[in-house]
């Protein structure tokens, strides 16, 4: 970077969808990046994950990560095997999680690689993986943990300090300072009613706010979430169905898993086998004991959440409850049906009427769950089509994100920034939340564009 160059802010993702998050800092000789998030959903967005990042990775000198989840982290080992040599920055909690998540990334792109040409429905004879095990290995190398409230030296006059934001254990919103000058980046924003996350701490104001807009255009209904799951799992246990629950191994599991025990224990549900199909989300149920600092989640809840489920460590354990009958529930990975073992579940079960899937957070467009969500009932996969007679349910009542009237409550107790941008959402999305902070909070408010570059610089 041209250190006479005006201090800028690039919006390298998350602009027109909720995944790529990726934010790039140039001031004073330096650049940082915000988020090194993988693209999910529209094919178009995937790809961009295999174009030569829009500046060379070794010119960067630190990462910043909001959190673990892979929007936000799972680009981090193809940055650094293709020459990022500086550290990434964050908070422990988020540093441990993606201990599990990113090689877990890269072994499932390796593993789906090796499954797509050996069944050949991959239009390329050799099909790689963005990156693989080994380079999330080396990623990992490159981690530097901060506590929460601490300001890091990141050299030139330059510092950042992460504050707690819920959503998801480690998960911060981060404040740049420099030349006088403060950047907000929101990350994801979590509720005060999450079932283990504690809220949000408010915005408190910065020169220049960047925040997401995930559920910018609606509101998280009022109902009871666990008394909505209990109606469900009643429902399909009473016809002898199989329930199938997509869920993130890192949060959502762990939630589904704590509102399931609640309903055992309550008496409030019949006592049906629970499967937890998801290395990953074994690992990552361990953080929390670790870290009952930044949960509310009792230790006895916490215990009662850990024992429910029957842990399913091997493929072939995997393969074995594709032959079983219901009534049972299956927890596993991913959310959006991205990938994981919970789609070989999804083709064993899904065809039957009996069965239920049950989405249990945001779906992003261009994903197999957004396919399901609007009412498709056929789905692609590995491959070939695959009919979907079984019950489909979208729960947004347990979303780790806060929704639009929470959004402008955490943000609305600060004086207007100079500029906020709007970004981390579907285009409808971020366009209500733009209008909606432009028109209650009076606020100088709009959406980039993927790419841009405005200045960061005090206007005059």
């Amino acid at each position: 970077m041209n250190a006479a160059q005006e201090p800028s802010l690039s919006f390298l993702g998350a602009t027109g969808t909720v995944t790529g998050s990726r934010y790039l800092v140039e001031a004073n000789g330096r650049r940082i990046l915000v988020d090194c998030g993988l693209f999910q959903g529209y094919k178009q967005l995937r790809l961009r994950n295999w174009n030569p990042f829009p500046v060379p990775p070794n010119s960067i000198d630190s990462v910043l990560l909001t959190h673990a989840h892979l929007d936000h982290s799972g680009y981090l080992p193809a940055l650094v095997r293709n020459g990022f040599q500086g550290h990434v920055h964050c908070t422990p909690a988020t540093a441990e999680l993606c201990g599990l998540l990113l090689p877990d990334s890269g072994h499932l792109q390796e593993e789906e690689a090796r499954y797509a040409q050996r069944k050949g429905y991959s239009r390329h004879a050799n099909p790689k993986p963005l990156y693989t095990l080994e380079d999330a290995k080396a990623a990992l190398g490159h981690f530097k943990d901060i506590s929460f409230d601490q300001d890091i030296d990141l050299g030139e006059g330059i510092s950042a300090r992460f504050i707690p934001v819920g959503h998801l254990l480690g998960a911060a919103q981060i404040q740049l300072s420099l030349n006088g000058r403060t950047i907000h980046f929101s990350g994801d924003v979590g509720r005060d009613t999450d079932p283990l996350m504690h809220g949000p701490r408010p915005f408190t104001g910065a020169d220049i706010l960047v925040c997401e807009s995930t559920y910018g255009n609606r509101a998280h209904p009022q109902n009871d979430p666990e008394a909505e799951l209990a109606e469900i799992i009643n429902r399909v246990a009473r016809r002898g169905g199989v329930i199938v629950i997509p869920a993130f191994a890192v949060g959502r599991i762990q939630g589904v898993m704590l509102q399931i025990a609640r309903l055992r224990e309550r008496g409030a549900i019949p006592y049906v086998p629970v499967y937890l199909n998801s290395p990953m989300g074994v690992n990552a149920t361990d953080i929390y004991h670790r870290h009952h600092d930044e949960h509310h989640v009792s230790r006895e809840d916490c215990k009662a959440m850990f024992d429910l489920a029957e842990r399913v460590r091997t493929v072939e354990e995997s393969k074995e409850l594709n032959r079983r009958n219901g009534p049972m529930i299956i927890i596993s990975a991913s959310g959006m049906l991205a990938g994981g073992r919970v789609l070989h579940h999804v083709v064993s079960f899904g065809p039957d009427p009996r069965n239920a899937i049950v989405l249990s957070g945001f779906q992003a467009g261009g994903t197999r769950g957004a396919v399901l969500a609007r009412g498709e009932q056929n789905l692609r996969l590995f491959g070939r089509d695959v009919e979907i007679r079984a019950e489909v349910i979208q729960l947004e009542g347990i979303s780790g994100h806060a929704d639009a009237n929470e959004l402008l409550s955490w943000m609305g107790q600060a004086q207007a920034p100079e500029m906020t941008y709007v970004t981390h959402g579907e285009p409808e999305s971020a366009d209500a939340l733009r209008f909606r902070v432009d028109h209650e909070l009076g606020w100088n408010v709009r959406v980039p564009e993927h790419l841009e570059r405005v200045s960061i610089q005090k206007p005059g």
